[in-house]
């Protein structure tokens, strides 16, 4: 059975990080994604910028968006496509032409899905930025550290693709499912800031209710108590634990053969430092494997600590198939699954303007119309 986005159309203006990981997503689901890439690109194997598995999934057209015989043709796309994205600095879509009020003039029932770091408008809109600035003024990079330190950058998860090129997926989609009610697509301003705070919704009510504080690592998830923790083995390697509550971290006890002793309550601040000591040191008493054959799958809330070269391999992943191996490179599988309409992996990475031909054809251009627009440049 084809994807649960089977039969929806996105044009996908070439960018990178989380607006490929938007349309990554969206063609996993099984929506076609047309990716225009520039024209002087064609022939590489892959555009500037490209990652492997950020851009599975979709054909390319080559088109030189500083000939108006290129906007053109896009326009012209956007015409047969329920979605645009872009991710572009506020106002270069339209410079170019190909903004939203010309898209949806073209399509009225187009959903124009827009990503960027700061959003549309506000003081910063224009600024130039990455995940880690986001996240900054989002409020989340000043709370992921440990007591004594300073921040530390969870990679470029949180503000890219949690709160960037996942929370744009999801407002796309949203547009289409209001548009099949109204008629009538829309703008969709997917800012990485907006999605960053967003994350935070829980972390905001826990402070709400007095549950949270500003220092680094003095509350119950962000290393502040000691049964919510990575812990060394006898091999260098690690583990985690998250026994929070207090049935779960009764057992961790038992299981630790620590459940005789006088330790500190895990909420008592003035004891965290002599328990986790303590759990530091039976932890180091055993190798990794060696705790995963007693802990994992109990109830303690345990897992090893996992490096991509080993992700694919434990039992769990291979079983559900989490990770899959497409064209010799290991990546992860569609995700949510379906029971009746699942996601697949729809093609490997597209060279810059592999499909030209193709798609300009099944968009309703005549040949003589794409020798044309070839022999001008205007795609390539």
């Amino acid at each position: 059975m084809p994807g649960p986005l089977a039969g929806v159309k996105v044009v996908e203006l070439t960018g990178i990080g989380p607006g490929p990981f938007t349309a990554m997503l969206l063609s996993d689901m099984g929506a076609e994604v047309i990716k225009v890439d520039r024209a002087q690109w064609a022939g590489l194997p892959q555009a500037p910028g490209g990652v492997e598995v950020l851009d599975r999934g979709r054909r390319s057209v080559a088109v030189d968006l500083k000939q108006p015989a290129g906007v053109e043709s896009v326009l012209r796309l956007v015409e047969g496509a329920d979605a645009l994205i872009e991710g572009y600095r506020p106002g270069v879509a339209e410079r170019l032409g190909v903004g939203p009020d010309v898209c949806l003039a073209r399509n009225p029932r187009l959903v124009y899905g827009r990503m960027t770091g700061w959003g549309q408008d506000g003081p910063l809109a224009n600024a130039a930025g990455h995940d880690i600035n986001y996240i900054s003024v989002g409020g989340a990079l000043a709370h992921i550290g440990r007591a004594g330190g300073k921040p530390t950058p969870p990679i470029n998860l949180v503000g890219d693709f949690g709160g960037g090129g996942m929370l744009c997926a999801f407002g796309v989609v949203c547009g289409l499912l209001e548009a099949r009610t109204s008629g009538r697509g829309q703008v969709v301003d997917a800012a990485m800031i907006d999605g960053t705070a967003t994350l935070m919704a829980m972390i905001w009510g826990v402070r709400a209710s007095g549950g949270w504080h500003e220092e680094l690592g003095t509350n119950f998830l962000d290393t502040g108590r000691a049964n919510y923790e990575v812990y060394e083995t006898s091999d260098g390697k690690y583990v985690s634990i998250g026994s929070l509550e207090p049935q779960f971290y009764a057992e961790l006890l038992e299981r630790l053969g620590l459940a005789d002793e006088d330790l500190p309550h895990p909420a008592d601040v003035t004891g965290v430092d002599r328990l986790r000591a303590r759990f530091t040191e039976v932890f180091r008493t055993k190798t990794r494997d060696e705790w995963c054959a007693e802990l994992e799958g109990t109830d303690v809330c345990f897992a090893p600590v996992l490096p991509m070269s080993e992700v694919a391999t434990h039992p769990h992943i291979r079983a559900r198939n989490t990770i899959v191996e497409y064209e010799g490179v290991l990546q992860p599988a569609p995700a949510p699954r379906f029971s009746r309409t699942p996601g697949e992996i729809q093609r490997g990475r597209s060279k810059p303007g592999e499909h030209t031909d193709e798609i300009l054809a099944e968009f309703g251009f005549a040949p003589d119309e794409i020798t044309t627009l070839r022999a001008a440049g205007a795609v390539a």
